[in-house]
């Protein structure tokens, strides 16, 4: 969809299509698609947002396979009134999925701007004491840095925030538990206090990419400043904002961007290393999963590629070669020939010719 401004696109058409998930046919028949094509590109671990609706988010959790956590998104204003949930409603919910789901789930506020502090001060506080995650979105426009801060400073308690992270410090949504999707347009002062809390942020640089690219146009995520800074980071899809699953092409275009920029260390090996075991990091799960290490569970894709592939003298040209081949990148949807889950397939192609040929 066209998605020159955030805000824009996301009362336009995000939000209408959310509003489908109301129903319970609708949500299971989605549901059921997403994790197939999911499992099909690969992945097989992550953070996700469903609809505010509990319907949407029984049905995920029916679906997924591997090492997820997934959360309802919180809207309590700024919303359309078919999805804004009343403040107890939702703490309601919250209470509900918390004991159901346990770890898997994870607090969701949309972002500062629908989710008021009352529901994410409280919100937090339930999802800490269940050692549970949070998410939510960060700086990820001007524009919504912006509104976010006008908004703020005219609700008691927030009248002096400086900056967006600081609200979220405020509510209680800072923490070794808590991804902030994006984190394009953060101050130092910022980088600063998501280190000391060691609170990470899911980079997506699909959803960041310019219109031309089919992304929202949110600017360049600064690596080099955010790992200087000493705050965890790991590649996300943002799907919706991003415009394929597969995080091979995520990878592509985190270092296709970079380099464009003439930014340097925006290497193919970092690409990899980041959409793998630093989310697993994140996610609390790299003694695990994440790479073959003896002893971790067996959860890997298998992918299919040519001699001339694997003739690369080092890492870093097997994997040029491997995404040169690609050249269209909904071809990355399918580029996995089988995913595996502790040992088990779980999803296998049809009929997967060699990449890179």
């Amino acid at each position: 969809m066209p998605k020159a401004s955030l805000l824009t696109w996301l009362k336009k058409y995000t939000f209408p299509t959310e509003m489908r998930f109301a129903d319970p046919a609708y949500s299971r028949k989605r549901a059921k698609e997403f994790f197939l094509k999911l499992r099909g590109s690969g992945t097989q671990g992550g953070a996700i947002y469903s609809s505010i609706h509990e319907t949407a988010i029984r049905s995920a959790f029916r679906e997924v396979k591997g090492h997820f956590v997934i959360g309802n998104v919180l809207m309590n204003m700024e919303s359309p009134p078919e999805l804004t949930v009343g403040e107890e409603e939702s703490l309601r919910l919250v209470r509900k999925l918390l004991k159901q789901y346990g770890t898997r789930y994870a607090l969701t506020p949309r972002f500062a701007i629908t989710t008021t502090p009352k529901v994410m001060k409280e919100g937090a506080r339930l999802a800490d004491t269940a050692r549970a995650f949070k998410q939510t979105h960060l700086s990820e426009t001007p524009g919504e840095i912006e509104f976010v801060l006008s908004q703020y400073r005219k609700i008691p308690g927030f009248e002096k925030v400086r900056t967006y992270t600081e609200i979220y410090q405020k509510a209680g949504m800072l923490g070794p538990r808590s991804i902030m999707g994006h984190g394009i347009h953060l101050s130092a002062a910022e980088l600063r206090l998501l280190a000391r809390t060691r609170t990470a942020i899911a980079h997506c640089p699909t959803s960041n990419a310019p219109v031309k690219d089919l992304g929202l146009g949110s600017g360049l995520f600064d690596f080099r400043r955010t790992e200087k800074a000493g705050v965890r980071w790991a590649l996300g899809s943002d799907i919706g904002g991003g415009p394929f699953l597969s995080m091979f092409d995520v990878m592509e275009s985190f270092v296709r961007q970079n380099r464009k920029a003439d930014v340097k260390g925006a290497t193919r090996v970092k690409a990899l290393f980041r959409a793998t075991l630093a989310g697993a990091a994140i996610l609390g799960l790299d003694r695990i999963t994440g790479n073959f290490k003896a002893s971790k569970e067996a959860n890997f894709m298998v992918v299919p590629v040519s001699d001339r592939v694997l003739a690369g003298r080092n890492a870093e040209e097997i994997l040029e070669r491997l995404h040169a081949g690609v050249r269209r990148r909904s071809a990355f949807d399918t580029l996995v020939a089988s995913s595996w889950i502790k040992g088990r397939c779980v999803s296998r192609a049809r009929s997967p010719g060699p990449a890179g040929a």
